[in-house]
């Protein structure tokens, strides 16, 4: 798939990313992701972030993450399927080229590790990476890294397979700038945690589409949601907003880390076992999950077909 192409496909529809599956002994659980993946994509995702946020990217090695790749690839059929990579520059570029040979349609640039930057390195390591792949690149702003709208109009301007930018700052203004500089020469991506909280602002902002976590446990749910907001349906969006998305998050703020561990627990709910979160992340307690059970039941969501 060319960058065009994996553009025109990330805009088309609500986008998600799989959790990563781990045995017992944290190691990947390859056959257990592949029907979760093959599961997913028959919720007609406009593509799936493979090794993202959601998919434990930060606790995967580098020869795991074309390992994830090439599994989603081999299970989501015709569904794009987009890598995460990251770290410092040379890391980024390793991960990014094994993810590309290991068929990725496209990469998804997390923040370098730890270090802040002034926007002329951010620049320089954005573009290395881009230069370094033949696939679309989308840059994900968030946490130390957030490049300005200058700085994304540059790297536009000098890297033809830039073709999405990805927010997860939440500063709506901003976003504003860049959708209205940038206009449709990139794919604009809600990346908050969460973001069917914040999508409604980000949808006045020129955002209109986001990748939902949830939608790895409830993806009838959160198509429906979308559905909602796409056709301005504001009855459906407040009534799941109010009896799902707004208790589910006030459980996942209950301590750090839970954006992620949440929704693997999601996923053990309804009957499937995806394994735990790697260390530092920590799992949901029993008391939690008991709580996370009745927020999904309320919604009239039945367990998924045994593995």
């Amino acid at each position: 798939m060319n960058p065009i192409e994996l553009k025109k496909a990330v805009g088309s529809g609500l986008l998600s990313f799989p959790v990563t599956h781990f045995d017992d002994q944290l190691k990947f659980d390859e056959a257990k992701y592949r029907r979760h993946v093959e599961w997913l994509a028959g919720y007609d995702a406009a593509a799936l972030f493979a090794a993202g946020g959601t998919g434990e990217f930060f606790s995967l090695n580098p020869a795991e993450i074309p390992q994830v790749v090439r599994a989603a690839k081999a299970s989501a059929g015709k569904t794009p399927i987009i890598s995460g990579t990251g770290y410092g520059t040379s890391l980024a570029i390793e991960i990014a080229v094994a993810a590309e040979k290991a068929g990725a349609d496209g990469l998804l640039l997390l923040p370098p590790y730890l270090m802040f930057a002034e926007q002329a390195g951010l620049i320089a390591h954005v573009k290395a990476v881009c230069q370094s792949v033949g696939i679309g690149v989308i840059v994900y702003n968030r946490d130390n890294a957030v490049l300005t709208a200058d700085s994304i109009a540059r790297l536009a301007e000098e890297c033809p397979n830039l073709i999405g930018f990805k927010d997860g700052v939440g500063d709506v203004d901003k976003v504003i700038e860049i959708t209205t500089l940038l206009g449709d020469r990139l794919v604009y991506v809600g990346g908050m945690p969460t973001h069917e909280v914040y999508a409604q602002a980000y949808f006045a902002a020129g955002v209109t589409t986001y990748s939902s976590a949830v939608f790895n446990f409830v993806p009838a749910l959160a198509q429906r949601f979308y559905g909602a907001l796409r056709t301005g349906d504001q009855a459906t969006v407040d009534e799941i907003l109010k009896g799902f998305f707004f208790p589910f998050v006030a459980l996942r703020n209950r301590k750090k880390g839970y954006a992620v561990s949440i929704i693997k627990a999601g996923l053990r709910v309804l009957g499937q076992n995806p394994g735990p979160v790697r260390p530092p992340l920590t799992d949901l307690s029993q008391e939690e999950l008991a709580l996370l059970e009745k927020i999904i039941q309320a919604n009239g969501v039945t367990r998924i077909a045994a593995e």
